[in-house]
């Protein structure tokens, strides 16, 4: 198997790396209790989807 004969620069590999990015997924305001709701999502602290109730919440006891 052949291997390389020289050593890629840093720059070089960083060139190719460039496309390697996360990005922060878009998010919505629930419109019951106005925490961030990523889209098409229940939201987690309500339960509510569109308006409507989509999954009943137990309530936190202390």
């Amino acid at each position: 198997m052949p291997n390389p004969k020289h050593k890629h620069s840093s720059t070089r590999r960083d060139k190719r790396r460039t496309h390697y990015k996360t990005t922060a997924p878009t998010t919505a305001i629930c419109s019951n209790c106005g925490t961030p709701v990523v889209y098409h999502r229940v939201c987690n602290e309500c339960g509510f989807y569109k308006g409507k109730l989509a999954i009943e919440k137990k309530e936190a006891t202390a």
